[in-house]
């Protein structure tokens, strides 16, 4: 993926490094295979407060970063492919106001309640912010299976901002508001439908890159298969399989691989949002 020499934002709060804290009890690397399997690629915005609290996470005191553009590699790379995810949807959504995002190392405060590196990348609709702690890029590929290319990484990226984008239309509030009125299964399929739409934004993101950054951040060959062996790595039923037990579709969170597979290519292929709509048919 073509990245280097794109714009910056220069908003981006930088956290690691600071005291962070760790998951009360341990659990082990199935424990923690088994959180990825709930929260990966995006943590249902409806209830992220209340996995923070299941997991008995501690508070803390509220933390302060350096605000502006990372000089390391990594984080820059954020704040490049933030800035074009940015650019992108300001071009799609009229009154578009762009999230904060944070970088930060093993945990850290958020208005959703105090957020561990365990939980994945997430969103948080309390505060409209992206927290990223960036050593889960390798854990995607070496414990998920995921694709290590650069691409796969702005995919999580995306996805994460696709949440955002839930939140400034009222999706994901309508999702909440359904959900308190039917039974688990059922308000699963909701959260399966509001996920598959985040990955389908990510696609409309990636069709458009180029055209909004003169070419600067682009895909290069090879970069939609990354996407696709990401997606197909992070399912629920793969990531079912993976943590040892059988494949329970009335416990899918986020869709099968197919499914995110699917949708993905969906908003790439499409490059317009209203695509994405389709996650929710049937519902």
């Amino acid at each position: 993926m073509r990245w280097r020499g794109g714009d910056t934002g220069g908003g981006v709060e930088d956290r690691r490094g600071l005291s962070g804290g760790a998951i009360a009890g341990g659990g082990g690397i199935v424990g923690i295979v088994a959180v990825l399997a709930y929260v990966f690629l995006g943590i249902d915005p409806s209830t992220t407060a209340s996995i923070a609290g299941g997991l008995n996470m501690g508070g803390g005191a509220e933390q302060r970063g350096t605000m502006g553009t990372p000089k390391d590699d990594a984080g820059l790379f954020v704040d490049v492919i933030g800035r074009n995810v940015d650019d992108v949807w300001a071009t799609q959504i009229k009154g578009y106001a762009k999230p904060a995002v944070v970088l930060y190392d093993q945990g850290t405060s958020t208005g959703c309640g105090f957020g561990q590196a365990a939980m994945g990348p997430f969103y948080c609709p309390n505060d409209k912010t992206v927290y990223l702690d960036l050593s889960f890029w390798q854990q995607m590929s070496t414990e998920l299976g995921a694709s290590d290319a650069d691409f796969a990484k702005a995919y999580v990226i995306a996805h994460e901002f696709g949440h955002h984008i839930q939140t400034m239309t009222g999706a994901s509030q309508k999702v909440q508001q359904a959900q308190q009125s039917m039974g688990q299964a059922d308000g699963n399929r909701y959260s399966v439908a509001l996920e598959l739409q985040a990955d389908c934004y990510a696609g409309v993101w990636a069709a458009n890159a180029a055209k909004v950054s003169d070419g600067k951040v682009a895909m290069e060959a090879g970069d939609l298969e990354a996407g696709l062996k990401t997606a197909n790595a992070i399912g629920d039923d793969t990531l079912q399989k993976r943590s040892g037990g059988r494949v329970q579709p009335e416990g899918f969170t986020h869709g099968t691989s197919a499914q995110r597979m699917r949708w993905l290519q969906t908003g790439y292929k499409s490059g317009n949002p209203s695509a994405c709509e389709g996650t929710f048919d049937g519902l």
